[in-house]
């Protein structure tokens, strides 16, 4: 192994740290040393962290590379670090049990990265190995040899359409901010990711900031902005930290700052503001008003804050995603990313596919890609062999997609006929065990309770949708209920401010449409998936029953009763329906009904 060259990538995303990468990493420091191999990016052995992998069900994944030659690990442990040390690096032998399976290589497959080319192959926190595969090229070639008319020319060319969620092209933003004359202009990147089960931008950040910042250079070149900002959720300490660390090492290396490449018309630079955590700061003006130091609360529309934005000065904001494609766009062409997707939904998509699926993670597919090859040939189909019964896609406000519909196309016009949105890019898989109804509840009670309060549609509105839900699940429910949820989610959706009250109804509407006979079935005191708690009733099966009283030992509320090694009974009137004993027992003596 003397005259081998050593590779090791380390998987240190929120994913990789939470399964012990860092111990990890330590563990192969002290390894190498010990066993004589020094990891140094200028001896024959190199070691880094890496941002996330994509299939964070499978961490801590470790790359082992001699002389190109790649071996990936998974589930490593520091405990496991020395084995490979001297059976791998030392004695040339791989340790296959630990290796990777067919089910990771169907995962990356059918996926097409190009946001997500250098995550997880790059180390995040060092501008140098960025600059190797080809960083900061686009920007160089854009300030010193293009206008920036031509920069927003290709842009348009390659129809890129904002990550964000609304879809809406990127050149001709762009473009419109040009035009218009100001003494100053701001390119704002919004960072603020509040979906639940979503992580793309967050994970984009933390794998490859420098990309995210190239974009903001090229963009802000493009409109002739002179600052910028990138609002993030101070929840995400490491993307904030590699932010930092990003943007310190641009500067120090005169891609941000005054006479940016020596260019003396060119002075750019970016700060960073920590949201507090409000989901509506997503919507561009609440997220303008934030940063100004007001409360985050959303403005009438027009004026758009490309007009009149950050302290009324003209403004473009993109999310994390829209921007980390710009400098591969540059770089590669508007034909090479516009060959990729649909006629009106070009290049891909980067989704955090989660819930009952197998394999969850990071994904970024061709736009247009049929929902099918997502979950089943990528994700490795429904945990337990289960049944499919619908995707959530966009978040909060997006809607829930039958699997009769499981061959729609996943671009922004299939997605918007079906009732639902691509949005940032949250997917959750459901499955048989879960209650339509409850889903649609929960994801209200997360818009409801992140409602700014400012305008009556949102604030009154979403309010009484939650109320009227709870009724149903609790049995309470009639038929006009049903039908007052259709009218009332229509009038807040056209009624609303902003985009939260205006998409907040979609997960009950897409419930509606395409379950409604879960909804009926609660009017008649059912829950056919068994979720709802007020509409369930346990009661002992006698024959399974073998009268070992563990039931019994964990009601709360002494409603099990019975002798040792005889059938136990159940007093539904003192029954709380916590489903402890149902938990509990090992012969499946406890029906739940």
């Amino acid at each position: 192994m003397k005259n081998k060259e050593i590779g090791i990538k380390i998987c240190m995303g929120t994913g990789g740290i939470a399964a012990g990468g860092t111990q990890v990493m330590e563990a192969f420091t002290e390894h190498l040393r010990s066993s004589g191999i020094e990891a140094s990016v200028e001896k024959r052995c190199s070691m880094h962290r890496v941002g996330c992998r994509g299939l964070c069900a499978k961490d801590v994944l470790v790359d082992i590379l001699i002389d190109g030659d790649k071996t990936t690990y998974q589930y490593i442990t520091s405990e496991m670090v020395p084995r490979i040390v001297k059976e791998h690096l030392i004695e040339g032998a791989p340790i296959e049990e630990w290796t990777v399976g067919e089910d990771y290589h169907n995962f990356h497959r059918k996926q097409v990265k190009v946001v997500l080319s250098d995550c997880g192959n790059i180390d995040p926190e060092d501008i140098n190995a960025y600059i190797a595969v080809g960083g900061y090229e686009a920007t160089k070639a854009a300030v010193k040899s293009m206008t920036p008319e031509e920069v927003i020319d290709i842009i348009k060319k390659s129809g890129l359409r904002g990550r964000g969620g609304a879809g809406f092209p990127t050149g001709l933003k762009w473009e419109i901010c040009n035009k218009i004359q100001s003494d100053h202009k701001y390119i704002i990147c919004n960072a603020d990711e509040g979906d639940p089960g979503a992580f793309m931008d967050r994970s984009v950040i933390e794998g490859n900031p420098h990309a995210v910042i190239e974009g903001m250079i090229i963009g802000a070149y493009s409109i002739g902005a002179a600052g910028g900002y990138v609002y993030i959720r101070a929840e995400y300490p490491l993307a904030v930290e590699r932010l930092k660390i990003a943007l310190r090492q641009a500067r120090e290396n005169n891609f941000l700052g005054n006479k940016i490449l020596g260019r003396g018309f060119l002075n750019f630079d970016i700060k960073i503001k920590l949201g507090a955590g409000a989901f509506v700061c997503g919507e561009e003006t609440a997220l303008i008003a934030s940063i100004e130091g007001r409360r985050g609360m959303p403005r009438a529309k027009p004026p758009f804050p490309v007009y009149s934005g950050l302290w009324g000065k003209p403004t473009v904001i993109n999310n994390v995603e829209t921007l980390a494609n710009i400098p591969y766009i540059m770089r590669k062409g508007a034909g090479w990313f516009s060959s990729y997707g649909t006629e009106k939904s070009k290049g891909t998509k980067v989704f955090a596919l989660t819930g009952k699926v197998k394999n969850s993670g990071l994904i970024e597919v061709p736009m247009g890609i049929p929902l099918r090859e997502i979950i089943y040939d990528i994700g490795g189909g429904i945990e337990g062999e289960k049944a499919l019964k619908a995707v959530q896609t966009g978040g909060p406000s997006g809607g829930c997609i039958p699997a009769d519909m499981i061959d729609i196309k996943m671009d922004y016009e299939s997605l918007a006929q079906a009732g639902s949105i691509v949005g940032s890019g949250g997917m959750i898989v459901l499955d048989e065990d879960d209650c339509m109804v409850n889903v649609a509840k929960y994801f209200l009670q997360f818009t409801q309770a992140e409602s700014c309060g400012k305008c009556v549609p949102c604030r009154i509105g979403t309010k009484r949708l939650l109320e009227i839900l709870d009724k149903i699940t609790k049995g309470q429910g009639t038929e006009d209920d049903l039908k007052l949820l259709e009218k009332l989610g229509s009038d807040i959706k056209s009624a609303s401010l902003c985009g939260l009250g205006q998409t907040a109804p979609n997960p009950i509407l897409s419930t509606l449409k395409y379950f409604r006979q879960e909804y009926e079935a609660h009017l008649e005191g059912r829950c056919p998936a068994k979720v709802c708690r007020d509409l369930l009733t346990y009661s002992v099966i006698e024959k399974f029953c073998t009268g070992c009283g563990a039931c019994k030992r964990v009601c709360p509320a002494g409603a099990v009763t019975g002798e040792k090694k005889k059938p136990h009974t159940i007093d539904s009137s003192l029954c709380i329906k916590c489903g402890a004993c149902f938990d509990v027992c090992k012969f499946k003596a406890v029906a739940k009904e």
